[in-house]
């Protein structure tokens, strides 16, 4: 069960995001946080410890990236981890279908326990390497967090990519600039945002890349 100090800054944090949430959302985001807090323990599926700061860099920091969720009805999060940015993004849209990918074992049973418990009937996961996935149907959005390069995340997500209409979003801390001048050919920087996260004094950027339909 979530403090009433939690909520509090949960609710701080949604406001400076600008986002509003129903309030049964709002109870599965700190559920959320209240399993990762206890299977951390055990487990080590993050280096941070304490609820609060847990609630920014992880929950508020996902939550940044629910503007560009708006178009498109499958999202694949590469490199979930314990289901970041996934499963909060799957909290706020129902409607939508995410596929959580990670090939790390305890942390993909970690996420399949999260869906079962929060009754995420819109999340699939995957304990697999990205290069080897092979979805059921076409991909709106892959989105990565904490994954690898940018170049390395389109290498390895590029058989997924359909030209002109795949997103690649990911979230990185300071402006990428180095990596962006690394770019594989025919994938563009399609949009470049920095973001303020709540509760937390660092960078992030979010990159979106296309792969150019060919002329």
């Amino acid at each position: 069960m979530a403090s009433d100090a939690i909520k509090t800054q949960l609710d701080a944090g949604l406001k400076e995001l600008n986002l509003s949430l129903s309030q049964t959302q709002k109870d599965k985001l700190t559920e959320y946080l209240t399993l990762l807090l206890k299977w951390n323990t055990a487990f080590n599926l993050s280096g941070v410890k304490d609820a609060s700061e847990m609630l920014s860099r992880h929950i508020l920091d996902s939550l940044t990236l629910v503007p560009y969720m708006m178009q498109g009805d499958r999202v694949l999060d590469v490199g979930t981890g314990p289901g970041l940015p996934g499963v909060p993004l799957a909290i706020c849209y129902p409607e939508k279908r995410f596929d959580l990918l990670d090939s790390n074992g305890k942390k993909s049973r970690f996420v399949f326990q999260a869906k079962l418990q929060l009754g995420l009937d819109n999340v699939t996961t995957q304990n697999a390497r990205v290069e080897r996935y092979k979805p059921d149907a076409d991909i709106d959005v892959i989105v990565s967090r904490a994954f690898s390069s940018l170049r390395d995340f389109v290498e390895l997500t590029k058989h997924l990519v359909q030209p002109g209409r795949t997103r690649l979003v990911a979230m990185k801390g300071l402006y990428p600039e180095e990596e962006l001048a690394l770019l594989p050919k025919g994938f563009v920087v399609n949009k470049a945002q920095k973001v303020a996260v709540p509760g937390y004094t660092g960078e992030r950027h979010i990159i979106e890349l296309i792969a150019k339909a060919a002329e």
